[in-house]
């Protein structure tokens, strides 16, 4: 995509499963002036290789970044995942405050979004939930009406869906 305008990407890159590898990549993506909006690293089938699923805003065309990105020793393989073919999910643990006068409406909320209770504490209720950025943001909306005391979230993971494998540690 090569647009003057600044544009959403959601990057996969596979990398070396060593030290210091997030900071090499954080490092170029500061010097670069690219802005990170979501990143999120795990150990991917094989215990040497890890996932990162990076989502940026550009504004610059993409494949510059990818060549930039795919040099870094670390990076065995950086591609962008295409948006048409994305499965992407966040998590989203919550710490709300809960008067018992208020469990029936927030209960049935949390049905609708399928969140569910993780803890119970005096006064707390912690909730645990899953899904795209856009559906939690929502969710995160409803539930400020019972006082949000704390909020965590993961930031997106994504894998494009069908059988064929973009980024595969066996490659």
């Amino acid at each position: 995509m090569t647009t003057s305008n600044s544009s959403t990407h959601t990057i996969g890159l596979l990398v070396a499963n060593k030290p210091g590898v997030l900071f090499r990549i954080a490092g170029l993506f500061s010097r670069r002036g690219w802005n990170i909006e979501s990143l999120a690293v795990g150990p991917t089938e094989r215990p040497e290789y890890s996932r990162v699923t990076v989502v940026v805003q550009l504004s610059k065309p993409i494949e510059q970044m990818l060549r930039q990105v795919q040099k870094l020793l670390p990076v065995v393989k950086a591609v962008e995942l295409q948006p048409r073919k994305l499965v992407e999910r966040e998590l989203m643990l919550v710490k709300i405050a809960t008067p018992e006068a208020s469990h029936m409406e927030l209960s049935a909320l949390l049905e609708v979004y399928n969140a569910r209770i993780v803890d119970v504490s005096m006064g707390s209720m912690m909730i645990e939930a899953t899904g795209s950025n856009e559906r939690l943001d929502a969710l995160e909306i409803q539930l400020k009406k019972f006082r949000i005391q704390e909020l965590c979230r993961t930031g997106r993971i994504a894998l494009e869906s069908g059988s064929q494998t973009i980024i595969s540690a066996e490659e």
